[in-house]
């Protein structure tokens, strides 16, 4: 996720941070990796009535998104508590890493809570993984909803719990007709089958680059937020999984570097197949000497894998979003360009 920040504003921004350690120390270290992935664990779905806490895992939150977020909630059917740091501010997080991981804590062990809305993304949910209790998570499975920087969350609770994320909107993003569908029949009904229950009003094209269907269970996310992942305890085995990705205003040549760093940590070399998803603003460099598509750059990395691979999943920073199951088990039909459930991703 391309950031429009400049050296000058960054370094004041810095500065105002001078007064505060910029990276809080858990009380413990950070946990080792386990030596066997958790058995998936789904959790309870949503119904009508329901109470979920608003959080806020990473960038600051405005008083103003807040109130949308608790609209949203409203239009949902459900009923809302607010994280008590929410509006904190820490720089441009919502307050220290740990106050946010303590509200994802507390939200996680209270018995009226049904489910967790991240309320914006930014950058901040990786910063907190250490605090987080996990253990509590596999004890107490909830849905935990949003995208972009939350990929690094979801991912951790797949890999450190096993507990089945939902990679779909944030409390402020828009619920198009589109999205609202794709959430309800997720996380409401407990549908299998296709992801995308309605037509976009505005799809970007399929493109398949390798042809075939595979199954596998689900893991991805934000291409960025994915690559500053490798190294750590919080990532989850790609191995014999479908890969799914997005991204926004990267250029090419990074989408490239980052692909390139996936490819050797030895991440995409045992998938079962790769759906990429929107990568609005993903450009050329104006003024490059030379050139790639983003489908050059795409076919450079995938095509060699020979596993079913298409572009123009609706997944992303897009309208119309479909919301995807991190670790339920689902089939990938690169022909058709569509990820279908082969199970419900909640009970």
């Amino acid at each position: 996720m391309a950031s429009p920040l400049s050296r000058r504003r960054f370094l004041a921004a810095g500065s105002a941070l001078a007064a505060a350690p910029l990276l809080a120390r858990p009380a413990l270290a950070a946990p080792e990796a386990r030596s066997g992935a958790p058995a998936p664990l789904h959790p309870p779905r949503l119904n009508p009535g329901d109470t979920v806490a608003l959080i806020a895992p990473a960038g600051a939150v405005r008083p103003r998104l807040l109130d949308e977020a608790k609209r949203s909630m409203e239009m949902l059917g459900l009923k809302y508590t607010v994280g008590r740091h929410v509006l904190d501010r820490h720089g441009y997080l919502a307050g220290t890493d740990a106050a946010r991981a303590e509200d994802f804590n507390r939200a996680i062990t209270d018995p009226n809570v049904d489910a967790l809305f991240a309320i914006r993304g930014g950058w901040g949910c990786a910063r907190m993984l250490p605090f987080v209790d996990w253990t509590a998570l596999r004890e107490n499975p909830k849905a935990v909803i949003g995208y972009s920087d939350l990929t690094s969350l979801l991912m951790a609770a797949y890999a450190r719990s096993g507990v089945v994320g939902f990679h779909g909107p944030v409390a402020t993003s828009t619920f198009s007709p589109f999205t609202l569908a794709s959430l309800r029949a997720l996380v409401f009904d407990a549908e299998a089958g296709p992801l995308a229950p309605l037509a976009q009003d505005d799809p970007e094209p399929i493109v398949t680059l390798t042809a075939g269907t595979a199954r596998g269970r689900l893991v991805g996310g934000n291409l960025t937020v994915l690559c500053a992942m490798v190294g750590t305890p919080y990532m989850p085995s790609f191995e014999g999984e479908i890969l799914f990705l997005e991204d926004i205003g990267e250029s090419v040549y990074r989408i490239d570097r980052m692909l390139t760093q996936l490819g050797q940590a030895g991440l995409l070399g045992g998938l079962a197949g790769v759906a990429f998803g929107s990568c609005r603003g993903c450009l050329p460099e104006v003024d490059a000497v030379g050139q790639f598509t983003l489908e050059e750059v795409m076919r450079r990395h995938f095509e060699p894998l020979a596993v079913p691979t298409y572009l123009g999943a609706p997944i992303g920073h897009i309208t119309d979003k479909v919301t995807v199951p991190v670790g339920a088990l689902a089939e990938i039909d690169a022909d058709r360009g569509t990820l279908s459930l082969l199970e419900p991703a909640v009970r």
